[in-house]
């Protein structure tokens, strides 16, 4: 079906990885094929509209936009529940999405998140864990959830710690819990061929098959592995026990990796007759049983108590880096997935940090990277910033870990609400000013209803210009009152500039 623009409409949605794209208005020329979810990170089958509109279908679709035209499938369904953004996707979510009240674990919005992944790679041991909590420690930074990454199991689906590298995890685990930390670990669904948990799994027929019956042997970026069929409750269960047996000597929750749509092919044999996305999806529902959760992938997860984290952004300044970060968040909140996380601070592409000799890292980028995310609702660090900075750069960087602490009340308490009423903490500036024109601004955010928040996003920049929606305005004590404008702020390194909204 064909369906028109109306008169100054833009459109958001579909799949967060596209944040950068978005909106789409009457100049574009694109085709979003959502129909499978072909990218790293969450996907709704849903567009909102500027002007009220929504198009939803239970399973994804493929979009065209053609300078003011949009075809879609004749069985999508077009509603018009109000005249702007936010009357758009209030209306797609109480219909489709509904939250339920719960929200992830507290402590991942509460305290900072560390990830072991780029201090590590797959080297993830007892010894070099306990070092980096201690070193967290010693830095001045504070302590909070830690994540053990890949590396830490005997084998993919064999989910026990590896007793080479943690011959004492009972212990390394109370220790980290008496430094102030949480825990948790990375998982997947993959199981590792020729293994005993292989098998196993083999055996109680929980696996992906191919046509002909045989195992499904899927090729994702760490190798060929099995893969657990999400459809079958036996699936669940089986790797349900692994995990009860890891909470039990003390795991927090887990990083939920994998998954992703694009590692299933449509013709998979499996328990449930399911689609890529559809395995996709149910590997999110299993994680939600732990409030500690963290996800990268998802499908049709809007609405669910998922921290859903951005995929891996290179150390650039560019639209694979640090210029998609604020794109990206706020298409996770228009679409459902308010619990976010802008990736692993400084960049989660752990080869950039390998390849670059520290001396070529760049300490602005880094410092950006966290003025950006301090104000969002998760931020998480892998690289070591008292490691690869300067001190100077470093000290922008408590800067803005200071900045959270600061808002971090009001933070929660808007969170407490999205549980409930679904709608996003990073708002676009059209989600709360339909009337103005701001529809294409995406590199500055309203905090709930209260902050406006710009952050600095570009190299060598001291400051920043800002669109300043009409009303009362209030920055550092001082008073500004705003017919619509545009203004230039100075910016410390580190700390966002911030606005308050008095009326």
């Amino acid at each position: 079906m064909d369906l028109y623009f109306l008169e100054n409409e833009f459109w958001y949605g579909a799949c967060v990885k596209y944040g950068v794209k978005m909106p789409i208005d009457t100049e574009t020329e694109e085709e979003l094929d959502f129909s499978t979810n072909k990218t790293p990170n969450q996907a709704m089958p849903l567009l909102v509209s500027s002007k009220g509109r929504y198009i939803w279908r239970e399973t994804g679709f493929c979009a065209k936009f053609n300078r003011g035209t949009i075809t879609v499938p004749d069985d999508c369904q077009v509603e018009h529940p109000g005249k702007n953004l936010r009357d758009a996707y209030l209306g797609a979510m109480e219909r489709h999405f509904p939250f339920t009240g719960k929200m992830p674990a507290r402590e991942l919005f509460e305290k900072l998140i560390y990830n072991s992944w780029i201090e590590l790679t797959f080297f993830q041991n007892e010894k070099d864990i306990l070092e980096y909590a201690e070193k967290i420690l010693k830095s001045g930074m504070p302590a909070g959830v830690l994540m053990i990454d890949d590396g830490w199991a005997e084998s993919y689906g064999d989910w026990r710690f590896h007793s080479g590298k943690f011959p004492e995890p009972e212990k390394m685990l109370k220790r980290l819990h008496e430094m102030g930390f949480q825990v948790m670990l990375w998982v997947s669904s993959y199981i590792t061929p020729d293994t005993v948990k292989f098998r196993e799994a083999e055996s109680l027929g929980i696996l992906v098959n191919n046509p002909d019956g045989e195992t499904y042997i899927t090729r994702w970026w760490n190798g060929y592995s099995a893969v657990l069929d999400m459809s079958n409750p036996e699936a669940q269960k089986w790797l349900k026990n692994q995990f009860d047996m890891l909470t039990r000597i003390g795991v927090d929750g887990f990083k939920f990796d994998g998954g992703d749509s694009v590692y299933y092919r449509e013709d998979n044999q499996t328990f449930g007759h399911v689609t890529p996305d559809e395995q996709c999806r149910l590997w999110t529902v299993f994680g939600e049983q732990y409030p500690f959760n963290e996800f990268r992938a998802s499908v049709k997860a809007g609405g669910r108590s998922l921290f859903q984290r951005l995929c891996d952004k290179d150390h650039s300044w560019g639209d694979s880096g640090v210029a998609s970060l604020l794109p990206d968040t706020l298409l996770q909140g228009i679409t459902g997935h308010p619990y976010g996380c802008p990736d692993m601070i400084g960049g989660g592409e752990y080869m950039n940090f390998q390849e670059m000799a520290q001396s070529r890292l760049d300490g602005e980028l880094f410092v950006r990277h966290a003025e950006i995310a301090c104000l969002l609702p998760g931020m998480q660090f892998s690289a070591a910033p008292y490691r690869v900075l300067s001190r100077e750069d470093f000290e922008a960087v408590k800067r803005s870990i200071q900045t959270r602490e600061e808002y971090l009340p009001y933070i929660m308490g808007e969170l407490e609400k999205t549980c409930v009423n679904g709608e996003p903490l990073v708002r676009y500036l059209a989600y709360e000013f339909p009337e103005e024109p701001v529809e294409k601004i995406t590199d500055e955010f309203m905090l709930g209803s209260r902050y406006l928040v710009a952050p600095v996003c570009g190299k060598g920049q001291k400051g920043r210009k800002i669109y300043l929606p009409k009303g009362t305005w209030k920055r550092d004590g001082e008073l500004l009152e705003s017919q619509g404008n545009w203004i230039f702020a100075d910016s410390v390194a580190g700390i966002p500039v911030i606005l308050e909204r008095m009326k």
